[in-house]
């Protein structure tokens, strides 16, 4: 069984899954629990620290979340962030009350920087520029406490008790407006809590083939495989293991990007020698569809569709008793999240569970990964970088990017828009830190009057959207050059025909949802 080095505990904050990533990106293995977890439970797990996440909640509401006691008497470094820096003043001693001055966004903290835990994020500066998110604020330290740091308000911005290694900040070193705030981290894990950075690519695929083939045995596995990341470095884990006992079925629903499906047939039975069976069945899911226009029976109706072609064509495969998943880990900490499980979010891209008929056991190799280190697992296998860097895309397929009756020709229009979009803005100077994380084309349900030459048109309009992220947790609009608009508008209604408009969306990404559509 695997040890847990760093372990963190939920108490709802939106920036949750954002510590953990990048915990990860330290090199750290660690895992995110609810707030609720037994401190012998969480013994069991052999930790070297705790980080506490922040959360909505005051600590002296009646039912604000409130950790095992017995969390202290482990004798672990902890560091408390936002409502974790609160609950430790509060259970500790200390006493924490509503703010006349609320501090959110971003805020420069300066103070004591001699301390273990802030002479890596203050080297070379006097004060730094950190991201607030509290309305409550520290009033009274609890006893072996002292301030670290202050806000330019005056407001207490960190506290410490380094005899005990508690530590605590009413600031997110989590998340990217927070410049310094992994160096914030790195000391927290290696020069407080001493914690090995051994979490990497090449141990997580050595370690997950052993497991593998230690629970497949000399079995047969099916995946379904989609040719997006998540299915694709599953299989290859599974496929690097067991060879061809991995069965993969492909599900041609008449709903992906143009080419995409010889596409995906090409790379992974051609290119790199899976066993995979191919199923066209896209005019059985636009025959279900019908005239349909309502989004979430779009969803229902493809995943029910999905579930039927695959569950036909498994049956070539009698002798498999395992079915590989791409489950990912922020699917397993949305299961046990205190905020309760997210099954109405998660519709806009899943398109259902797999039918208990089927009697399959679950292989999920990387439920353990965030969509980040599920690339660098690819990397290590040696998929195709145009297999990992694919954008990301809703199950149920175009037919949510198309607004109103799915019908053949009008996912046909979208196909030719969609690729005109993403061939185009592929040509945009990009930097990591802005980098277009999804861009795609829209067909709304309205017509538009134009005029084409000397003719009068009455065609559909298109949107086309773009978004940046650093970590795909938010995101905003990507600054697309106009000329390259211009030139995207200029191909669509020139190229495909049916569109006489292009608009842009420039609606941002909400913090917290997982898929964008």
């Amino acid at each position: 069984m695997r040890t847990t080095p760093v372990v963190i505990l939920d108490f709802g904050s939106q920036y949750t899954q954002l510590i953990a990533r990048r915990v990860r990106e330290l090199g750290v293995y660690c895992e995110i629990h609810p707030f609720h977890r037994k401190a012998a439970e969480i013994d069991k797990l052999a930790p070297q620290a705790i980080i506490l996440s922040g959360g909505p909640a005051s600590v002296d509401e009646p039912d604000a979340p409130m950790p095992d006691p017995g969390l202290f008497a482990l004798g672990l470094p902890i560091l408390g962030i936002c409502y974790g820096c609160q609950y430790l003043t509060h259970a500790l001693g200390g006493h924490v009350a509503r703010s006349p001055v609320r501090e959110f966004g971003r805020a420069r903290v300066a103070g004591s920087a001699e301390g273990r835990l802030f002479r890596r994020m203050f080297e070379g500066a006097s004060e730094v520029e950190v991201w607030m998110s509290h309305s409550d604020h520290i009033e009274a330290l609890a006893p072996g406490f002292e301030v670290a740091l202050r806000s330019g308000d005056g407001v207490i911005a960190a506290i410490q008790d380094p005899a005990r290694r508690l530590f605590g900040v009413q600031f997110h070193p989590e998340v990217h407006h927070t410049p310094r705030g992994r160096a914030l981290l790195e000391a927290f894990l290696f020069d407080i809590a001493g914690v090995t950075a051994d979490w990497t690519p090449s141990r997580f695929v050595d370690d997950t083939i052993q497991k593998i083939r230690a629970q497949v045995g000399d079995g047969h596995v099916i995946c379904g495989l989609s040719g997006g990341v998540d299915s694709a470095v599953a299989a290859a884990l599974v496929h690097r293991a067991i060879g061809d006992r991995l069965h993969c079925i492909f599900v041609d629903s008449g709903l992906l990007r143009k080419d995409e499906a010889p596409e995906v047939v090409r790379t992974f039975r051609d290119e790199l020698g899976f066993s995979l069976t191919a199923v066209d069945a896209g005019a059985r899911f636009f025959a279900a569809l019908g005239e349909t226009a309502d989004p979430e029976h779009k969803r229902k109706t493809i995943g029910r569709v999905f579930i039927e072609v695959f569950d036909e064509a498994a049956k070539a495969f009698s002798d498999a008793r395992f079915l590989c998943q791409g489950t990912l880990y922020p699917d397993v900490i949305e299961s046990v999240s205190v905020r309760g499980p997210s099954a109405t979010i998660k519709t806009h891209h899943n398109v259902g569970g797999l039918p208990d008929k089927m009697h399959l056991a679950l292989v999920e190799p990387l439920r353990e990964l965030f969509k980040d280190e599920v690339r660098n697992v690819g990397r290590e296998l040696g998929l195709p970088e145009r297999v990992l860097m694919r954008e990301p895309f809703p199950g149920p397929g175009l037919a949510i990017r198309v607004l109103g009756p799915v019908t053949p020709p009008r996912v046909a229009t979208l196909q030719e828009a969609d690729a005109i979009v993403r061939e185009e803005l592929q040509k945009v100077p990009q930097s990591d830190a802005s980098r277009i994380w999804q861009s795609f084309a829209v067909l709304l349900p309205v017509r538009s009057v134009g005029v084409m030459g000397d003719n009068r048109t009455y065609d559909e309009v298109c949107a086309v959207r773009a978004v940046s992220s650093v970590d795909g947790m938010t995101a905003d609009v990507f600054p697309v050059p106009h000329d390259i608009l211009g030139r995207i508008a200029t191909r669509i209604v020139n190229e495909v025909r049916g569109i006489n408009r292009v608009v842009y969306d420039i609606t941002s990404k909400p913090p917290g949802t997982i898929e964008w559509e």
